[in-house]
């Protein structure tokens, strides 16, 4: 089995290499006639093998005595770790283009196309920033009551939710994601504060206020917060100058805020972000399935229809259709 190995390997180095393309092209045929019962013309097979053995004899005769007996025991054993790894790098590269992991969805493992873990690190509620390893698939949207929150419905039969904290470095880094899926694709979109930090749980307050009295200058209030640094979210005197720049009145946003209604209705959303079993933000559902943390713009893009192979799939069924 040591002409397979030289086949797969050889093949790969021959794309860069025309000595090597020849090897490939003598372990093709070695193979063919190993699988056809007849032995190997070119004599491949043994020129590797003692190439093999005779480096491992400069270094160990005892080893080199050992393998011999052995050797096409040990090049079966190779192919076979060859083909496994093979395997296990093609799941993982799947998984990291589907989910933005190499485990599946709903894992924060190690992910060697994504070693830092970005894809999977959240603000976790009443911690600090961390990488959480809890399941995705224990959320649901359907506790959320969307048109208590600020919504932009434009028609589509896609719908983003977005629930974020104005103040948490996860949520900052997805939430200019969200707004190029918008742009582009134009999906429902609605947009739900989970405060992490306690500093910042006032902002509740302001969104409510905002969006009730003013809802079409509602997302420019959004943005600004996004692109305020954090740490000048805890001072409500620099949250009255972004209203004031917005020309929403003022006196009506303060008189809101303070109002014992607000209170209730703030309360009872964030009793709904609750109750779907939220564990960090950002938490995002798109058409109903949830995902947590900052993951690649492919993969919301999957769950909306709009990745190249769903786009793919569309092409094929319009031409078959016709």
């Amino acid at each position: 089995m040591i002409c397979v190995i030289a086949l797969i390997v050889f093949s790969i180095l021959g794309i860069f290499s025309a000595s090597h393309r020849q090897v490939a092209k003598e372990a093709m045929d070695c193979v063919f006639r190993r699988v056809t019962l007849r032995a190997c013309n070119s004599g491949l097979d043994q020129r590797l093998k003692g190439q093999i053995l005779g480096k491992l004899l400069n270094r160990s005769v005892t080893a080199a005595r050992f393998v011999n007996p052995y050797f096409e025991v040990f090049s079966w054993a190779l192919l076979l770790i060859m083909i496994w790894s093979t395997i296990v790098s093609v799941q993982s590269a799947y998984n990291f283009y589907m989910y933005g992991n190499c485990n599946g969805p709903s894992s924060s493992g190690f992910c060697v196309f994504d070693p830092s873990g970005e894809n999977s690190k959240i603000s976790a509620l009443n911690t600090e920033c961390s990488p959480e390893a809890k399941s995705e698939a224990s959320l649901i949207q359907g506790s959320l009551i969307l048109e208590n929150f600020p919504t932009l419905k434009t028609g589509s039969q896609n719908t983003l939710v977005f629930i974020g904290c104005y103040s948490c470095e996860f949520t900052r880094k997805t939430y200019p994601v969200i707004k190029q899926l918008y742009e582009k694709y134009k999906p429902n979109v609605t947009f739900a504060h989970f405060p992490v930090k306690p500093e910042t749980e006032y902002l509740s307050n302001y969104s409510y206020c905002v969006n009730k009295l003013n809802p079409e200058k509602f997302w420019q209030f959004n943005d600004q917060l996004f692109t305020t640094p954090p740490e000048k979210l805890v001072d409500k005197a620099n949250t009255d100058r972004i209203v004031a720049e917005l020309g929403i009145d003022t006196a009506s946003v303060s008189a809101c805020v303070n109002d014992s209604k607000t209170l209730s209705a703030v309360e009872d959303r964030e009793g709904q972000i609750s109750a779907t079993g939220i564990y960090g933000t950002p938490t995002t559902f798109v058409n109903g399935q949830a995902l947590v943390g900052p993951k690649p713009t492919r993969i919301y893009e999957r769950l909306l229809g709009e990745d190249v192979f769903a786009k793919a799939g569309k092409w094929i069924t319009s031409r078959m259709s016709r």
